[in-house]
Parts: structure tokens; C-alpha cells; sequence
């Protein structure tokens, strides 16, 4: 049945395990503030334990995963560390996903151009 669609394409194992792990670690409402939080620029991990309502420490070991993930990378400046978004590929999930939940929220119904209804929604 595949076989008769024209540029059917699977991506590899690699590539789907890589991808299930990081919307594992995306699948946590502190980590998505965290991460949009970074997608604004650097940040300390109080600073984004503040904006994302969760204790230091929490936010720390969430760090952590993300970065071990290489969603989040950090810059040691002296005794503080400052966490970023690791590249746009990140605001792109978070984006997609916060997009679709927009709608879900709302019950709007798909844009015919996503991109058009993204930056109408101030997402880049």
C-alpha cells in the first residue's frame, strides 16, 4: 500500500528514539516554561525558577536532563551558570506544540498556512 505513494519516506530508528526522547523531556510543564523562558534569552536558574513557579533545585535537575538532551546548553560565567535554548529547532517544537495547544484551547481549526497563523499568534 506505501510502495504506491510518491517520496514515501520513514525516518530511521536513530532518528525516532532521538525524537520520542526529546518529547519525553518536553512532556513536563516545568521544563516547557523553563524552555520558553530560554527561548528569550540566557537565564540563571533562579531567575527561571521565579518565572517558572518551581524551587531552584527542581529547575536545576530539569536543566539538567534538557542539557543532557542538548536542548539547553550553559555558559559558566565565575561560580553562575547561564542556561540558553540550544538552538531554533527548540523554539520550533515548543512553538509547534504551544500552537497546537492554542487551538485545542480554543477550538479554532488548523490554519491553512501555519505559517501565516503562527506569526498572526506571535510565533516565530
Amino acid at each position: 500500500m506505501h510502495s504506491s505513494v510518491p517520496d514515501f519516506d520513514m525516518p530511521n530508528d536513530e532518528q525516532v528514539d532521538l525524537a520520542a526522547e526529546s518529547f519525553r523531556l518536553l512532556a513536563d510543564p516545568t521544563r516547557i516554561k523553563v524552555l520558553w523562558a530560554l527561548l528569550q534569552g540566557e537565564s540563571s536558574v533562579a531567575c527561571l525558577a521565579e518565572l517558572a513557579g518551581a524551587a531552584p533545585t527542581a529547575v536545576s535537575q530539569h536543566l539538567a536532563k534538557l542539557r543532557l538532551a542538548g536542548l539547553v546548553t550553559g555558559r559558566r560565567e565565575g561560580t553562575f551558570v547561564y542556561y540558553s535554548a540550544a538552538n531554533n529547532h527548540v523554539r520550533g517544537l515548543l512553538a509547534q506544540a504551544l500552537f497546537h495547544a492554542d487551538h485545542i484551547d480554543r477550538d479554532l481549526p488548523p490554519a491553512a498556512d501555519p505559517a501565516a497563523d503562527n506569526a498572526h499568534h506571535g510565533v516565530a
